[in-house]
C-alpha cells in the first residue's frame, strides 16, 4: 500500500549517476569498495569506544555516536545504488523511496547537531581544562547526543509529511541517483512552493544555525590558543582539532553546496556530485580522518593487541 492516498505512482526510475554501462561498472567496484572501507573504519571505531578505556572520554562518545550515524547514512543509499549499477530497471518502490528520504533526511540533520556537540566539547577542552570533566559529565553528553537525534527526527518527519500530502501522478523518473527530497518534489503534480519554503527554513536551522555557530565556538578556541605561551602547547591544542575542523570543513562546504544556493544556480550533474561527497565519500574519509595519526586510537589498538597476545599465551 502506498504511503499517499493521493499518489498513483508505485514506483519511480532512478537515472543514476551516468547511462553508460561501462562506467557503472567501474562505478559499482569504486563504490563497492568506498561502502566496504566506511563500513568497517566505523565499525572499528565503535567497538575501539567501547572495549578501550582509554578512550571513554565525551569526544569518542560523540564520535562513536558519528560513526553509527554514517553507519546508517551510507547503507540507507549505497546498496539501491548498488543494485541499479547492475540492474537494467534502476527502480525503487513508492514506499521505498519515501523510507530512503526519510533516514537521509534524519540523520544528516542528526550529523549537523552530533557536530556542533564535538565543536562545544573541544572548546571547553581547550578553553576550560580544569573543568573540563564537570562540565562535560555523562548525564549532559548523553543530553546533547540525544537532543541531536530529537533534532533530525524532527526535521525529517517535518519534509517527509509535507512530501506525502503531495500528489504524485507522473512522470516518475528521478534524475538522481537516491530520493534525495528536492529532486522528488520535482515529480509532484501540485505546487510545490510551501515545501520549498519550508526546506530553505530548515535548512537555515539545521544547517547554518550549528555551522555558524561551531565557527564561533573556534573563534573562542583559536583566542586560547594563541594564549598558550608555548609554541609546542599551541601544536598540542590545535592538534586535538585538526580532525574535527576537517570533517567540519569537507560536510558543511558539501552542504551549504548543495542546500544555500539559489535555485536558479542548481545544476544536476553538480548536485549529485555534492550529494555524492556529503553522503558517502566524507563517511569513508571521517574514520581515517579521525583515526591517522591519532595517539589515543593507536594506543587502543596496541592495548587490545597486547591484551590478545597475553591471552593466547
Amino acid at each position: 500500500m502506498n504511503l499517499s492516498k493521493y499518489t498513483t505512482v508505485e514506483e519511480f526510475i532512478l537515472l543514476g549517476l551516468t547511462s553508460q554501462k561501462n562506467i557503472q561498472i567501474v562505478l559499482f567496484l569504486v563504490f563497492l569498495s568506498c561502502y566496504i572501507v566506511s563500513l568497517t573504519g566505523n565499525i572499528i571505531i565503535i567497538i575501539l569506544s567501547r572495549i578501550s578505556s582509554r578512550l571513554h572520554t565525551p569526544m569518542y562518545f560523540f564520535l562513536s555516536n558519528l560513526s553509527f550515524l554514517d553507519i546508517w547514512y551510507t547503507s540507507s543509499i549505497v546498496p539501491n545504488m548498488l543494485i541499479n549499477f547492475l540492474s537494467m530497471r534502476k527502480s525503487i518502490s513508492f514506499n521505498g523511496c519515501v523510507t530512503q528520504m526519510f533516514i537521509h533526511l534524519f540523520l544528516g540533520g542528526a550529523e549537523c547537531y552530533i557536530l556542533l556537540s564535538m565543536a562545544y566539547d573541544r572548546y571547553v577542552a581547550i578553553c576550560s581544562p580544569l573543568h573540563y570533566t564537570t562540565i562535560m559529565n555523562t548525564i549532559l553528553c548523553i543530553m546533547m547526543a540525544t537532543g541531536s537525534w530529537i533534532v533530525g527526527l524532527i526535521n525529517t518527519t517535518v519534509h517527509t509529511v509535507l512530501a506525502l500530502q503531495l500528489p504524485f501522478c507522473g512522470p516518475n523518473v528521478i534524475n538522481h541517483f537516491f530520493c534525495e527530497i528536492p529532486s522528488v518534489l520535482e515529480l509532484a503534480c501540485a505546487d510545490i512552493s510551501l515545501n520549498k519554503i519550508v526546506i530553505f527554513f530548515f535548512a537555515i536551522f539545521m544547517v547554518m544555525g550549528p555551522f555558524f555557530l561551531i565557527l564561533i565556538t573556534y573563534g573562542y578556541i583559536i583566542s586560547s590558543i594563541l594564549k598558550i605561551s608555548t609554541s609546542v602547547g599551541r601544536r598540542k591544542a590545535f592538534s586535538t582539532c585538526a580532525s574535527h575542523i576537517i570533517v567540519v570543513s569537507l560536510f558543511y562546504g558539501a552542504v551549504v553546496f548543495m542546500y544555500m544556493r539559489p535555485g536558479s544556480a542548481h545544476v544536476k550533474s553538480q548536485d549529485k556530485m555534492a550529494t555524492l561527497f556529503y553522503s558517502v565519500i566524507i563517511p569513508m574519509l571521517n574514520p581515517l580522518i579521525y583515526t591517522l595519526r591519532n595517539k589515543d586510537v593507536i594506543g587502543a589498538f596496541v592495548d587490545i593487541r597486547r591484551k590478545t597476545f597475553v591471552s593466547e599465551n
